[in-house]
């Protein structure tokens, strides 16, 4: 159904993208979240450029994969000798920063590209939304949902039909018998 649609990234995506930093602290990351009742955002460096996607799915990984990380590396840096408390402080730091969960290696899109292709490409990488750029800078965000919503527009859209110029099936054949005998040359 979309394919026969020519909407594009640019009339799907939602312009007001919220987003976070790498260095943003979890708390406000998941507050925003809440707030604007997103499943996911992207990370933007100083420079504006996408460096990462921060979702539901990262925070719900986020604590298994970090204890046996951490308690690893405490144990490798650490070897019988207790590490500095402000050592200890740094890394639980850093641990509630965006970039310690945050994916990298972002799937983005521009904004010509049709939402075909788009569903296309969420549903081949398995993913939920894509960042749309211009000229490599984020200027919106394509979800699943904004494809959703689309969809129905476009089922909900009455195709034009139109009106029959014929009451009924003799009505049909007289005028067809007219514009035949119009249109044949006289004997």
């Amino acid at each position: 159904m979309l394919d026969e649609s020519v909407v594009t990234a640019s009339e799907l995506m939602t312009r007001d993208v919220a987003l976070v930093h790498p260095e943003t602290s979890l708390l406000q990351a998941i507050k925003l979240m809440a707030t604007r009742r997103i499943s996911g955002m992207p990370v933007v460096d100083q420079a504006g450029n996408v460096v990462g996607v921060i979702s539901e799915g990262d925070l719900l990984r986020w604590h298994e994969a970090y204890s046996e990380k951490q308690a690893r590396w405490l144990d490798m840096l650490a070897e019988g000798f207790e590490p500095a408390s402000s050592f200890l402080q740094e890394i639980y730091a850093e641990h509630f920063k965006v970039k310690a969960v945050m994916s990298r290696g972002v799937t983005t899109v521009p904004e010509e590209m049709p939402a075909r292709e788009i569903a296309n490409l969420m549903h081949s990488k398995d993913i939920k939304r894509v960042p749309v750029l211009r000229d490599g800078k984020l200027v919106g965000i394509v979800a699943r949902s904004d494809l959703v919503r689309a969809l129905a527009q476009k089922l909900g859209e009455k195709p034009h039909i139109s009106e029959p110029t014929a009451t009924t099936v003799n009505e049909a054949l007289r005028r067809a018998r007219e514009e035949a005998s119009r249109k044949s040359p006289a004997p």
